[in-house]
């Protein structure tokens, strides 16, 4: 039985903040059983650990590594990869899944408002807006 999990449980789990909690995340995620991760719960960690905890990409990087990497996580490996790559080029998590997604749904274009996303991706591919 494959059991998914929130943001919140990463969150305890790997910060260790409230330790009944991180307890509790822990008995989830050391069971062996089969955890699944969602894009979008990667891309909230991503964002909790920068804005709440004041995490360097580096750390969040390496937090994210440590849950995708884990032998019992299903994940999507290649948006995870493609996030974290983003991340190492200064870029958010959640734009290189964006990215991603963009490229499975074959789209040509990407169009944002975000400048710094704009000047990390393909610029034949981006279409910033004003």
């Amino acid at each position: 039985m494959t059991i998914a999990v929130d943001t919140n449980v990463l969150v305890r789990y790997l910060t260790w903040d409230e330790e009944k909690q991180a307890i509790a995340a822990a008995r989830v995620l050391e069971a062996g059983k089969p955890i699944s991760v969602a894009n979008i719960v990667l891309c909230e960690l991503a964002w909790v650990l920068r804005r709440a905890y004041r995490c360097t990409p580096e750390e969040i990087t390496a937090a994210i590594s440590r849950v995708v990497e884990s032998r019992n996580v299903i994940s999507d490996r290649a948006a995870a990869e493609m996030g974290l790559i983003m991340l190492r080029r200064g870029g958010d998590f959640a734009d290189g899944v964006i990215e991603c997604d963009a490229m499975r749904a074959r789209c040509r274009h990407i169009a944002t408002f975000d400048q710094q996303f704009a000047r990390l991706l393909d610029p034949e591919r981006v279409v910033l807006l004003p």
